[in-house]
């Protein structure tokens, strides 16, 4: 908590979106955060999983899982809110553990919902933000070394197309279409091995927005600074300047 703390009063967000918060609704601070001028919304079940929204410009119908008609989520994974005009959704996408595995079996219907909620809930006129961990590195070039993942998850053909599938319904990966060309736009390192210094990272966490909204960015950027330090995340916070 006094990383996220330290990390909000740097940065002052209008939004933030939290995942793998592994709290309870009743224990997440809302409290502080209200203190701090932010509404929020969470949607956890305990040890395991969690997502929050923070908004200082108002947060609007909240939505936890998702509205597709289907049993709610085993999981809480994704949670939905309207902030300052835009829809926003904070997800944690399954990480899928292993290919072939019931859990991944779980995350490519999970990345397949995520595209349903938003084709029966959503036109793609609004301004929408889908932002999270994805657990799912698009292209070769969005981890140190694809050898290394050779039979993993992450890179498969069939994540990469659920994720793509997701694009194709209307929205835009704001961090690759800011920086085409290049090359270790990572926003996860793991703990291990000395990964981040050896900058063996993966880029599995996006921004991804529809194009009413993408006309509107100014920038965006991986906050690196905030993978360093005492007991950080293993994940770097995404920001995207959007001028509403």
């Amino acid at each position: 908590m006094p990383r996220v703390v330290e990390w909000v009063e740097m940065m002052n967000p209008d939004v933030l979106c939290m995942q793998e918060t592994k709290l309870a609704d009743d224990a997440f601070p809302i409290q502080t955060f209200k203190e701090m001028g932010y509404q929020s919304v969470h949607h956890g079940q305990g040890r395991w999983n969690g997502v929050a929204i923070l908004s200082r410009v108002g947060l609007e119908d909240p939505l936890s899982g998702f509205d597709d008609g289907g049993e709610p989520d085993q999981d809480a994974r994704i949670i939905w809110a309207t902030c300052g005009g835009v829809r926003v959704a904070s997800a944690y996408i399954p990480n899928g553990r292993e290919i072939g595995h019931e859990h991944y079996q779980y995350k490519l219907e999970w990345l397949s919902r995520l595209r349903e909620h938003l084709e029966q809930n959503h036109m793609k006129e609004e301004k929408i933000a889908v932002v999270g961990d994805f657990n799912v590195a698009p292209e070769d070039r969005d981890v140190w070394d694809i050898a290394a993942f050779e039979g993993a998850t992450h890179v498969s053909s069939p994540e990469r197309e659920a994720f793509s599938n997701i694009l194709d319904w209307g929205l835009t990966d704001t961090m690759r279409d800011s920086y085409p060309d290049s090359e270790g736009l990572y926003t996860f390192w793991d703990y291990r091995q000395g990964s981040f210094y050896k900058r063996h990272g993966m880029r599995i966490d996006f921004i991804l927005s529809t194009d009413s909204l993408m006309d509107k960015l100014e920038t965006v950027m991986v906050d690196r600074n905030a993978r360093k330090g005492e007991k950080p995340s293993d994940h770097a916070p995404l920001l995207a300047d959007f001028n509403l």
